[in-house]
């Protein structure tokens, strides 16, 4: 690959994350220890919630949530099929059923009013989880009213919604507990990791047991605690979920710039707006009453007046020097899920239309002005030849 290539996704990390993780290795503290316990407390204080707990990831951050809520085998929990497996895989691993609900297709998260006719029709649900798509938030307060009239829990897939407020309030501050992902790709890189908050302090104590093998003391609290340290309880069949201190070093400082890597993909988000309106292409649509934490930035090609196809145009900025990517493969297209519950492509048909005219240009903080004027340029050249 050329050094000049633009790649889709790259974290941007500093001195500060390079200085921190090497304290850490002098330390000899390398998995759950002080850096975790300092990044979940700057975590809490920056959601504004008094409870944040770091996992190893995303993914176990959403099992972990939907454990402390309750839900059991049979029961459905309803979500999107405009998502990555992650969110729906969870369900399953508790034995319940996902149940999918089609997007808005402007904003590509859950369509409220399909969530109402679904919940009307269908029994044994015990909980929604919506998914913030792109980092623009779903009409959170619309799910809540809906989840109190049927007495549901939600549990927020916020894995690219940081730093992303809904109505002037940070999301994180809705949901029965929300959940980020600090994938490498993400707005908050750590390699891979995640963290959980939530008000509750019973949902707190059971993620904490939880996500070290059901054990009622952390090995952070037995190697610290002035009391005899090797003595410990499994209360529960818990799980290998605890973050390392080398992933919360870098976590630590990426918090530090989360609001200044927001306003710089902003900036890039802007430009790409104003330069390529007049393109057979639709831009990002903005709610007015959500913010943008601009973790994806996703083009809808109008294909009807193109000679070429979406693979073909992605195959093009490849070959010119861009990395793009498709945000998502809609689930029920997805062999397993398909499989499972005998889905036809034009069950969800939002979705499968967004996916079909989906591309997701680089955007991230470290891009230079002048990378963001090449990806500019290439879809402007492109997309120019390839009208009818």
């Amino acid at each position: 690959m050329s050094d000049n290539f633009i790649p889709f996704a790259l974290p941007c990390l500093g001195e500060q994350e390079i200085n921190e993780v090497v304290d850490t290795l002098r330390s000899g503290w390398l998995t759950t220890g002080p850096k975790t316990k300092r990044f979940e407390e700057d975590f809490a204080k920056f959601i504004g919630m008094p409870h944040a707990l770091a996992v190893n990831s995303g993914t176990a951050g959403l099992h972990l949530a939907l454990e402390a809520v309750g839900i059991k085998p049979g029961d459905k929990v309803i979500t999107t099929p405009y998502t990555f497996t992650a969110t729906a895989e969870v369900i399953r691993y508790l034995g319940a059923e996902p149940l999918f609900v089609d997007i808005d297709p402007n904003t590509f998260n859950i369509d409220i009013h399909k969530l109402a006719a679904t919940l009307e029709s269908v029994s044994n649900v015990k909980a929604i989880m919506p998914v913030h798509f792109g980092g623009q938030a779903c009409d959170i307060e619309a799910i809540l009213a809906l989840a109190r009239q049927y007495s549901l829990k939600v549990v927020e897939d916020a894995a690219h919604a940081l730093p992303t407020k809904y109505k002037g309030q940070m999301i994180g501050n809705f949901g029965d507990i929300t959940v980020y992902s600090f994938y490498v790709t993400k707005t908050l890189a750590t390699g891979e990791g995640g963290m959980i908050v939530t008000a509750n302090p019973d949902y707190a104590e059971r993620i904490r047991t939880m996500r070290l093998h059901g054990i009622n003391r952390d090995v952070f609290d037995r190697a610290s605690s002035k009391q005899p340290g090797w003595y410990y309880e499994v209360v529960a069949p818990g799980f290998k979920y605890n973050m390392t201190d080398i992933s919360a070093a870098l976590g630590i400082h990426q918090l530090q710039k989360a609001n200044a890597f927001q306003q710089r993909r902003a900036e890039i988000a802007t430009q790409y707006t104003k330069e390529l309106t007049d393109l057979p292409l639709c831009t990002p649509y903005l709610h007015s009453e959500s913010s943008h934490a601009w973790h994806l930035y996703v083009i809808q090609l109008e294909l009807e007046t193109l000679t070429i196809d979406r693979n073909t145009f992605i195959e093009r900025m490849n070959t010119a020097g861009v990395g793009t990517s498709v945000h998502f493969i809609p689930l029920h297209l997805q062999k397993y899920w398909r499989d499972r519950y005998q889905f036809e492509p034009t069950d969800f048909p939002i979705a499968l239309e967004v996916y079909q005219r989906a591309v997701s240009l680089p955007i991230y903080s470290c891009m230079t002005n002048a990378q963001v004027k090449r990806v500019i340029t290439q879809v402007k050249q492109i997309l120019t030849e390839a009208q009818k």
